[in-house]
């Protein structure tokens, strides 16, 4: 108990937490005079696990029903320790604790051939049903845009997503009887939005078998499939060339050893006048690492990159980067229309899988928004050619 003690005793300087161990004993952190949120340990081997080890063992206990919040939620919890932990300049605890993470994570983000198609069906391959709880009708898995971004998660996430889409789709600059490409096209939603605003001809690739026969069976009923293809394939197998190339959420599969691959690829498939966009979720603080609990439950091989990471294999690969734009809070709302909804449709999630399974994936959505609002989590939307011309030279055509 005395490694927990002492780290929460450092950790939690801001607000208030009230743990009460498997004894009965209790302890209170923090500022005296805010109302704390309380939690409960079951067992006395928790708290060792946890002071050993707090981002993969809190996760653990949480999902197991070893720790119980008491007062508050689970949001409640991981805000309280999120924003004293908060990405900040000086806080050498947050960079201590992140140093753990670093090297273990390595091995990890390699995501060879071989592993990649495991790390994807890790995820997306859970049951249909699951997702069709919690996202829009177009199954959009990747962060929403809210044009109305000072109203937050108020905004409808079925108008934010379709938003996005139309942002996406804009930067694109897209022309009828283009051939477009879209690297992980999940359930298929950019493409059959890409085609509906165009008319180009979108193929898009996946390694999720799940996604892939969600994606082919839309195609079939909206009476495209001869102009939207999918297929399950790798990234690095495809041939081209392609007018325009998207590529939504799933960069974070890549890993930095691949990174240098991806652009390469990304090049070589472009026509010479051709523009790609990126989206991806990024870091502000420099290379860091996934951490634990999100690597072994969640997102296996997953890794999010900070901009400098990109940036030299964008130079290597002889593309133009012709904008750049930052979404901050996006993700943290979208995270949160997310969770309100699981937390709506529990009863069908418990039904699906089981309590455990519940409380992790309460746990994973909890845990990514606190990500975006404390940590140094973004999205880059970055828009990529081979020649510096091929879209205007400012953003007003994204406002028309």
């Amino acid at each position: 108990m005395w490694l927990l003690d002492r780290l929460l005793t450092r950790a939690i300087t801001r607000g208030a937490l009230e743990l009460t161990t498997a004894d009965g004993k209790v302890r209170r952190y923090g500022d005296a005079a805010s109302p704390p949120v309380r939690i409960r340990l079951t067992d006395s081997a928790t708290a060792g696990r946890i002071g050993r080890n707090p981002a993969l063992a809190t996760g653990e206990a949480f999902m197991d029903g070893r720790l119980i919040v008491e007062s508050g939620d689970i949001m409640d919890l991981l805000e309280l320790v999120t924003s004293n932990l908060r990405w900040d300049r000086g806080n050498d605890l947050r960079v201590s604790l992140w140093n753990q993470q670093r090297i273990a994570a390595k091995w990890d983000e390699l995501n060879a051939r071989a592993r990649s198609k495991r790390n994807v069906a890790h995820h997306y391959d859970l049951s249909d049903k699951l997702y069709d709880l919690f996202l829009d009708p177009e199954r959009q898995y990747s962060c929403a845009y809210f044009k109305e971004g000072n109203q937050g998660p108020e905004s409808s996430l079925e108008q934010a997503q379709i938003d996005k889409l139309d942002h996406i789709a804009k930067k694109l600059c897209l022309k009828p009887g283009m051939r477009v490409l879209d690297i992980g096209c999940g359930w298929g939603g950019m493409a059959r939005h890409i085609h509906r605003v165009s008319g180009a001809e979108v193929l898009g690739v996946t390694l999720s078998e799940e996604q892939l026969k969600y994606a082919r069976a839309k195609a079939r009923e909206l009476g495209i499939d001869g102009k939207v293809r999918y297929e399950l394939m790798d990234y690095r197998d495809v041939q081209g060339p392609f007018d325009r190339i998207v590529s939504v959420g799933m960069f974070e599969h890549v890993g930095r050893p691949n990174y240098g691959t991806f652009f390469d690829k990304l090049a070589s498939l472009l026509t010479d006048d051709g523009v790609a966009l990126l989206h991806t979720i990024g870091r502000v603080g420099g290379a860091g690492a996934t951490d634990p609990w999100t690597a072994k439950y969640i997102f296996p091989g997953g890794y999010t990159p900070a901009y400098s990471e990109l940036a030299k294999h964008i130079e290597r690969a002889w593309l133009w980067p012709k904008d750049i734009e930052v979404l901050r809070l996006h993700y943290a709302w979208t995270l949160e229309h997310w969770l309100k909804r699981c937390r709506e449709r529990k009863a069908d999630i418990v039904a699906l899988y089981d309590e455990r399974f519940y409380r992790m994936w309460e746990f994973y959505l909890a845990g990514a928004a606190v990500a975006f609002r404390n940590d140094d989590h973004v999205v880059w939307q970055i828009q990529l050619g081979r020649t510096r011309d091929g879209v205007p030279v400012t953003r007003e055509y994204l406002y028309r």
